[in-house]
């Protein structure tokens, strides 16, 4: 895959965090592979260096430690840093957007904006490249979190609705852009073998996990006022239920990708204020050991509020009122400081209707399939077979799919693959906005409850796997989170 045309990709918030950690390193990536076309240019946008040399000297001490897990090409970095012009400009200030316009007229190719800046900027900085026609024929690249509820959410799609047409915004969830994601796809839709099974027939309840060791490390103030709900479960996990969930699309165009998604998100029952506590379960860290070491409660973090109530762990009970998934329950979790690092989808298949082999061959979880996000992409399938020996005694082994053994060559990381989905204009993989609002609509009733008066998070130790409510909605449906050491 390589950019069709020239292009000018101008990233503001060029000296952030999330430039440093993950943009830069994945266009020079894509650099590196011949993807990007020759005249293609990066133009970073950011009011702390003073000039290019500066910028430059920041990406090498900042941005190059990041790049290639199999060793930097010293050439390649070389020609990549070419690509790189600097404009420093104050967003907050609408007329230093000329500056940026005379930067980029004598660049060609598509132009875009990608926005690695706070939600509050979103809208600012779009009527400002509008104010001096930079809008027409671009791409703008939204980050989330994209609102704090559904009014918010509606207030930003609406303003930058009027300077961007849908086909040009690009609202960016970077777990859609993982392999392993797009393997389910394939996985589902190119094999006959399992997609006659992907049904209320035979699947017992599905799980989806994205669990993380880290704290809210140097993020209290931000993480503080958006939570485990807003942060995790209204775009990621809501994103892959939608994948995992969805109907055959006729083709994989954005749209008829997207239209399936949505189908599902329209679909989740709706949340009776009276019912939460039965299938929400939210919690918060309190001091513990990650791998061996204390590691502080999250009240005591830095920018974190004195007696605040924000979730840093949510568990929840989804239902889908359709035809294919009506009665199956999906269990969606997500925290910080948990046992261990890891991201991963759960297919639990139903147990045989009839066993002339013994008890083993009925008990939950004996099939099922197991798609790895992270640490390591992997799909793994469980079965019973016969031990060795005298005797019919059943024992569960596996049969792996490591794409790192397949595919040595490796894997494009999610942000490489979505910059240049973005560059070549293909949405499929980007949120479309009735699906945002659909989640949003969704996760509102929660929203609500737990911020009424009195409301407060469950406690759990860090370096465990969360409150015990969240184990014990599962065993009312005689099944347990899958918890196995990477």
């Amino acid at each position: 895959m390589q950019t069709d045309s020239g292009f000018t990709f101008v990233l503001f918030g060029g000296t952030g965090d999330l430039a440093m950690r993950k943009i830069l390193p994945a266009l020079y990536e894509a650099h590196r592979a011949g993807m990007l076309a020759d005249n293609g240019k990066i133009v970073a946008v950011a009011r702390h260096s003073a000039d290019l040399a500066d910028y430059l000297q920041w990406v090498e001490q900042h941005v190059k430690p990041h790049v290639s897990k199999n060793g930097i090409d010293e050439a390649a970095w070389a020609s990549f840093v070419q690509r790189i012009a600097y404009v420093r400009l104050d967003l907050g200030r609408a007329a230093d957007f000329t500056l940026l316009r005379e930067a980029l007229e004598p660049l060609n190719g598509t132009r875009v904006f990608y926005l690695a800046t706070g939600p509050s900027l979103f809208v600012p900085v779009c009527q400002a490249l509008a104010a001096v026609g930079l809008n027409a024929g671009a791409r703008i690249v939204l980050e989330k979190p994209l609102g704090y509820d559904l009014k918010s959410s509606t207030a930003i799609n609406d303003a930058v609705g009027e300077i961007f047409t849908e086909g040009q915004i690009y609202r960016i969830d970077h777990y859609l852009g993982k392999e392993p994601v797009q393997n389910l796809l394939a996985l589902r839709f190119g094999n006959a073998l399992f997609e006659p099974l992907w049904r209320r027939e035979w699947v017992e309840s599905i799980q989806i996990t994205i669990a993380e060791e880290l704290g809210v490390e140097a993020r209290g103030d931000f993480y503080d006022n958006t939570g485990a709900l807003r942060d995790m479960v209204q775009n990621h996990l809501l994103q892959l239920l939608s994948i995992v969930a969805m109907e055959p699309p006729h083709s994989m165009d954005s749209d008829a990708v997207r239209d399936e998604k949505l189908r599902v998100l329209r679909a989740l029952k709706p949340i009776d204020s009276r019912d939460i506590s039965k299938i929400a379960v939210r919690g918060q860290y309190h001091a513990g050991v990650i791998r061996g070491t204390p590691v502080p409660a999250y009240s005591t973090e830095p920018g974190v509020k004195p007696g605040s109530t924000t979730e840093t762990f949510v568990a929840l009970k989804v239902e889908i009122e359709n035809w294919r998934w009506a009665g199956v329950p999906f269990f969606l979790r997500t925290g910080k400081r948990l046992a261990d690092r890891v991201a991963e989808i759960v297919v639990n298949f139903r147990a045989v209707p009839h066993s002339a082999l013994g008890p083993s061959a009925l008990r939950p979880g004996a099939n099922r399939l197991v798609i790895r996000l992270q640490p390591n992409e992997m799909i793994r399938l469980y079965c019973l077979a016969k031990q060795p020996g005298e005797g019919m005694n059943l024992s569960s082994v596996h049969l792996d799919l490591a794409f790192d053994q397949f595919f040595p060559e490796g894997q494009m990381e999610a942000y490489q693959r979505l910059l240049l989905d973005v560059i070549n204009g293909r949405l499929a993989l980007f949120v479309r906005r009735d699906e945002q609002e659909a989640a949003w609509r969704w996760v509102e009733p929660i929203l609500n409850e737990w911020a009424s008066p009195g409301k407060t998070p469950k406690p759990y130790a860090a370096g465990t796997w969360g409150p015990a409510a969240a184990s014990a909605m599962l065993a009312q449906h005689d099944t347990c989170w899958l918890e196995e050491e990477n």
